[in-house]
């Protein structure tokens, strides 16, 4: 496979993931702001720093609010993370793999770039920030959906994958961080801050998966390590990075050489995720302390 085709399935992989990713974003933090009166300013910052864009939000807007932070996260072309700017490049890559993919797949990507990315701020002034995040999420999911069901299990279905579960894993690590950071020391608070986990588990798409493995617990720790380690959740960090690296290891064979170190460097990721830490430990669930 030239490497232009791959650079590019992989790109394809990591932008479709990162719309979706940035659709849940938005849509939990809405209804979470709406159930959280008084709070509204201070929910949408935060999500400056989940998506790494904080930098860049700067350079053109001054306030981080309800207006602002959603028209640059869902419209913006300005901000390579917003779920217009990730559908659009998805699609540009797909463009030259026309003849490589299936239709089906170019279709998806072709439809929902007419239908979302022409979208700006009239969308948040008939309230419409949740349709279109939905429709976002929809389309994420169709498109993978298609690939896992027609692409053959080459090297290119292991470049887009690759992609994938990259973009997956360091969006979690990114979201855990994020609100670990901003523990309450206040009790006062701490209803808030129970609530916000809430919204982390919904964001991850894991709040059932997760209330079928804690019924009671919700406490930031479990929440965390459920996310961070568990084997079995499609989300997690863990997950995300050992369908990484079997996907680089699949690279490594048919193409062996180039993928050796990053593989490497994964198995010793995967085995820090492996070994969970003891209830005991301090230094359990630090995110920042496993980042691959």
């Amino acid at each position: 496979m030239l490497s232009r085709l791959a650079e590019s399935l992989y790109w394809i992989g990591r932008y479709m993931e990162r719309a979706e990713n940035t659709a849940r974003l938005l849509t939990v933090n809405y209804y979470a702001t709406l159930e959280t009166s008084g709070q509204v300013s201070e929910e949408w910052g935060p999500l400056l720093d989940i998506s790494g864009s904080k930098d860049n939000f700067a350079r053109f807007h001054g306030r981080a609010d309800g207006r602002t932070v959603p028209a640059w996260l869902a419209f913006d072309r300005n901000n390579p993370s917003s779920v217009s700017s990730s559908l659009a490049r998805a699609r540009e890559n797909a463009r030259g793999l026309r003849d490589r993919i299936p239709s089906e797949m170019w279709e998806c990507l072709n439809r929902a770039y007419y239908d979302l990315c022409f979208q700006n701020e009239e969308v948040l002034d008939r309230d419409g920030l949740f349709e279109f995040c939905s429709a976002a999420r929809d389309t994420s999911q169709f498109f993978f959906g298609i690939a896992f069901a027609t692409l053959p299990r080459d090297e290119g279905w292991l470049f887009m994958r690759a992609g994938q579960m990259l973009e997956r894993g360091d969006n979690v690590l990114r979201l855990v961080q994020t609100r670990y950071r901003s523990h309450a020391a206040d009790p006062a608070q701490m209803a808030v801050h129970n609530h916000r986990w809430i919204a982390v588990l919904k964001t991850a798409s894991a709040y059932e998966a997760y209330r079928k493995c804690n019924h009671a617990n919700t406490s930031p720790r479990t929440i965390a390590e459920f996310l961070l380690l568990d084997a079995a959740f499609p989300r997690s960090v863990r997950y995300s990075g050992e369908n990484l690296h079997d996907a680089l290891e699949g690279i490594d064979r048919i193409h062996p050489g180039p993928t050796r170190r990053c593989c490497v460097k994964l198995n010793g990721c995967s085995r820090g995720l492996i070994t969970r830490p003891s209830r005991s430990s301090s230094n359990a669930i630090r995110p920042s302390s496993i980042r691959c």
